[in-house]
Formats: structure tokens, C-alpha cells, sequence
């Protein structure tokens, strides 16, 4: 896990929380059927139990893809700061920049400079 605040990976972001609503919702209004148990209104001649589900398929779909980008962003921005914060910590701690070892000859040869 990283040092900075947030980066970590079980962080609950409001965006997570958006995202989880998203996925949440559509169970929800499946699973309470006693809100749409009814013939009416009737829709093109579609009673109302059945015209309901259809259009919450279509709602459901919206709402995955929009958890979907969201999903992404999160993992965007949680890459980013992951980079960003490892970078901090490697200038902050100097090993940007210097050599790997000293005890590496000047001569490629492995011989004494001339």
C-alpha cells in the first residue's frame, strides 16, 4: 500500500459510493416488487408490471455504464496518484539521479583511465 492518503485500495471514496449506488439500484427496484405488482397504467396497451421492467432494463443498462466510466476514472486517478506519490517519496528520499554504484570503474575496459 502506498504512503499517501487515499491511494490505499479500500479506501470508500464518494465516488465509490456513486458507483455502488449505480449497481445497487436496479436490484432494488427488481427486488420490490410490491411497488410495481399492478395492471395500471397501462402503457401502448402494456400493462404497467410489464412495461416497468422492460424500462428498468434499459435503466439498468445506463446506470452499468456509468459505474462502468466511473470505474475507470477512479482507476485513472488512483494510477496517477500512485506514480505521484512514489515519485515524491523516491526525490524526497534522493535516489532520482544518482549513480548506482561508485565502485564501478571510470574506464569501460575495466582498466585505469588514462
Amino acid at each position: 500500500m502506498s504512503d499517501a492518503p487515499g491511494v490505499g485500495r479500500g479506501a470508500v471514496t464518494p465516488l465509490r459510493v456513486v458507483i455502488g449506488l449505480c449497481l445497487v439500484a436496479p436490484f432494488v427496484a427488481m427486488l420490490w416488487v410490491g411497488s410495481y405488482a399492478k395492471t395500471d397504467p397501462v402503457f401502448i396497451g402494456i400493462p404497467f408490471f410489464y412495461w416497468y421492467q422492460m424500462l428498468w432494463v434499459l435503466i439498468s443498462t445506463a446506470l452499468t455504464m456509468t459505474a462502468y466510466k466511473l470505474w475507470h476514472l477512479d482507476q485513472r486517478g488512483r494510477a496517477a496518484a500512485s506514480r505521484d506519490a512514489s515519485a515524491a517519496s523516491a526525490a524526497s528520499s534522493g535516489a532520482l539521479g544518482t549513480p548506482a554504484s561508485s565502485d564501478a570503474p571510470a574506464n569501460p575496459k575495466g582498466g585505469a583511465a588514462e
